[in-house]
């Protein structure tokens, strides 16, 4: 078993969850349910595909100006 990253954000209705380690995106109605169909997303991307060693995503905030 391994750890993986979700980076979760709203859109419209839904909640959207990728996966920076391999790629992977899923959706859901709540948060639970969007890591939870990410995590099957995953799953089968990675019984389809080799292996491949992958690195832990790096994870920082930033400050922009944003002229309203």
């Amino acid at each position: 078993m391994s750890t993986f990253t979700a980076l979760i954000h709203r859109e419209d209705d839904l909640y959207v969850a990728e996966c920076p380690e391999v790629g992977t995106v899923s959706q859901g109605v709540t948060i639970e349910s969007a890591v939870r169909n990410l995590r099957e997303a995953t799953e089968l991307y990675l019984e389809e595909t080799s292996i491949i060693p992958y690195e832990r995503a790096f994870i920082t905030t930033f400050e922009a100006v944003c002229n309203a």
